[in-house]
């Protein structure tokens, strides 16, 4: 309905100038149709951007892991005598299934040929747009919570665990096969700062041998993080020299939050209270490659007795972490309110 008695446009009412500007005057729209329901998430774009390829089979996504030694070292005199050794099995398959989503794309006909030529928004491609909004709206929220869907992607509170929420990984028990715990920390309601963000990271590298690749935080507890940094920022101003490199004056706080060469990020899908300290060089989206975000293509509706068209996204994946234990999780900080 438009706004009448408002600005320049004249009252409206029966008989009334304004009345008669709606039917002789067009609209005058934006041509652009301004998404308001999603929000970004650093994870999801990571773990995209990091996939690797999956094909079809049974445990489509196999790891052979050694979770053992496969010889021993031994300590010899100026004989070089040793004892003779034993053959031992040291490989242990983790396996993955792939995770179907998939997205209905409906086309009505007569809509169509009413919006043909006259469209302001055409509302297929409306559609298909806000399909990927959709997917990664959903893989998002599966990747911070799902510990139980077996239909759904398995989640990072199952994938780095140290079996609190997921006693098998893998397809293999985390109590037998300790080398698949994740470590988890309880940070006791405290604000996180630079010191203790970095005390975890570094019990991830006693724990795991290896450094987090980067670290996701919920924005409140991402923000309780950069209170720390905010009072210990200093500008330099060299003489004859512009004050920053930036044309809009001095660069302040940060994107990400640098703790030991470890970004942080803020996530708004992550819990606020928690950090995950993430290594992708053993963690990835498996994406079936004939299934990655596939069109079917448009089918008639006519078989229904309806006039129309319905195509499908399809997907087929699963978050696999092949090394949990380069991996931490941290639960219980507190967080500002915003």
């Amino acid at each position: 309905m438009p706004v009448l008695g408002s600005g320049v446009m004249p009252a409206g009412g029966s008989g009334s100038l304004g009345q008669e500007l709606q039917y002789v005057t067009r609209r005058a729209f934006v041509k652009k149709l301004v998404v308001q329901i999603y929000n970004t998430s650093p994870l999801a774009a990571a773990l995209i951007a990091n996939s690797q390829p999956a094909s079809g089979g049974v445990s489509s996504v196999t790891i052979p892991a050694q979770g053992t030694q496969f010889v021993n070292m031994q300590w010899v005199g100026y004989d070089g005598s040793f004892s003779q050794p034993a053959v031992q099995p040291g490989v242990t398959n983790l396996e993955f299934n792939l995770k179907g989503a998939v997205i209905p794309i409906p086309y009505l006909g007569f809509e169509g040929l009413l919006q043909d030529a006259h469209e302001v928004i055409p509302l297929l491609a409306a559609r298909m747009n806000d399909a990927g909004n959709v997917y990664c709206d959903g893989v998002a929220t599966a990747l911070y919570n799902n510990t139980s869907n077996n239909q759904q992607v398995i989640g990072l509170p199952g994938a780095v665990d140290d079996g609190t929420n997921l006693v098998s990984y893998g397809n293999q028990s985390r109590t037998l096969n300790p080398w698949l715990k994740a470590k988890r920390y309880a940070a006791g309601s405290v604000n996180p700062t630079r010191a203790l963000v970095m005390q975890y990271i570094t019990g991830t590298f006693k724990n795991g041998g290896e450094l987090p690749t980067f670290g996701v935080m919920g924005p409140a507890t991402w923000q309780t993080l950069a209170n720390d940094y905010l009072p210990n920022e200093s500008y330099v101003i060299t003489p004859d020299k512009g004050f920053d490199d930036e044309p809009w004056g001095a660069r302040s706080a940060f994107r990400a939050l640098m703790v030991a060469g470890v970004p942080i990020y803020c996530d708004p899908y992550c819990p606020e209270g928690t950090l995950y300290l993430l290594n992708t060089g053993y963690m990835a989206f498996y994406i079936h490659e004939r299934a990655a975000f596939a069109f079917t293509g448009f089918e008639s509706t006519l078989s229904n007795f309806q006039i129309g068209y319905i195509g499908a996204i399809l997907s087929l994946l699963e978050l696999v972490c092949a090394k949990p234990k380069v991996c931490t999780v941290v639960t219980g900080f507190t967080f500002v309110t915003i």
